[in-house]
């Protein structure tokens, strides 16, 4: 390997993994391995093993959902394809983060030769669809619920965030620094080839998104939608039964905790290691869940959820190759 594609893969998969490894270690650097494995061991293996199967089931809607999008942009795909695109698109975020979405946007535009610039098109709103989810859950609850803000806020004071009018300035230059470079790009070296590639895949990227956005079928999609959120909280709030100290805190805890969770996730570190568990073992904490205890339940839900995941995702990338060549030989 050339040192620049050294330095390349350490910033894409080494420096992250790093940082996520970093933070778990600090979470867990004095906690009582003893007892924790005495935590782990208390917890229901059936309730775990059962939590998984709304995990999957999330999973399966998404793909559903992404297939709805596809039908938007008026072309066709075999069902199967994008399923297995969509666990084998959580496998690879655990090697690169973020580079799975890309990968099963690439995959269908190799089975189903469909553009992928399209295919980017749709994913994006897919990712548009679930920030917003997050978003509104998160405002919700925390509306709802403002004595759980204040509790966490004094109880972790360094994730506060304050912006002073000198880093807003800041913020605001580099946005017109951009913003002007990207239009002197397209306005004045639009007769570079390169440029001319770049405006087409953004004109490709656009029609995606505009053929999604005037879709007839709006209320599925957010039918689907409330369907995969439903299923996710599902995964996560089921482990709560598998664990004494947990068990009785209630479907509105749990619901606080997951939306905690899932603001842990969109840390550019696989799988979220380490932001996941700092986020629910402090949430767990502001409902008086002892710390100790607290992290036993993170670390084995984490480890039992995104084993799953991973062997599901591999499964599924393993196999898409070897069902289109049987589907190829037979035709």
């Amino acid at each position: 390997m050339t040192y620049k594609k050294i330095l390349n893969t350490a910033i894409k998969v080494i420096l992250p993994l790093l940082l996520g490894l970093g933070l778990l270690w600090y979470l867990y650097r004095g906690a009582d391995l003893s007892q924790m494995w005495a935590h782990a061991r208390s917890a229901s293996l059936g309730v775990l093993l059962f939590s998984l199967i709304f995990g999957l089931a999330g999973n399966l809607v998404r793909s559903v959902r992404w297939g709805l999008l596809i039908d938007a942009i008026g072309e066709k795909y075999r069902i199967r394809n994008l399923i297995c695109a969509v666990l084998g698109n959580y496998a690879i975020n655990f090697v690169l983060p973020r580079v799975g979405e890309v990968w099963r946007c690439g995959i269908i535009n190799r089975y189903e030769k469909i553009s992928f610039a399209k295919l980017f098109g749709t994913l994006v709103i897919d990712r548009v669809a679930d920030t917003l989810s997050v978003g509104i859950i998160t405002l919700l609850i925390f509306s709802f619920n403002l004595s759980f803000v204040e509790t966490y806020l004094s109880s972790n004071p360094s994730i506060k965030i304050s912006f002073d009018g000198q880093s807003s300035a800041i913020l605001l230059v580099a946005l017109l620094i951009i913003a002007a470079a990207v239009w002197f790009t397209f306005s004045r070296l639009g007769h570079l080839s390169l440029v001319q590639k770049a405006r087409g895949g953004l004109a490709n990227i656009w029609e995606g998104m505009k053929s999604v956005w005037l879709m007839e079928r709006k209320w599925l999609f957010l039918l689907q939608t409330l369907g995969i959120w439903s299923f996710y909280f599902l995964f996560f709030y089921t482990t709560f039964y598998a664990f004494d100290f947990t068990r009785n805190l209630g479907p509105v805890k749990g619901l606080i905790v997951f939306t905690m969770s899932s603001i842990g996730v969109a840390a550019p570190v696989q799988g979220g290691i380490g932001a996941w568990h700092f986020m629910v073992i402090s949430s767990l904490v502001c409902f008086d869940v002892p710390a100790e205890e607290a992290a036993a339940f993170a670390l084995v839900v984490y480890t039992i959820q995104s084993v799953w995941q991973i062997v599901c995702g591999l499964v599924c990338i393993v196999a898409l190759p070897m069902m289109n060549r049987a589907e190829a030989a037979a035709a």
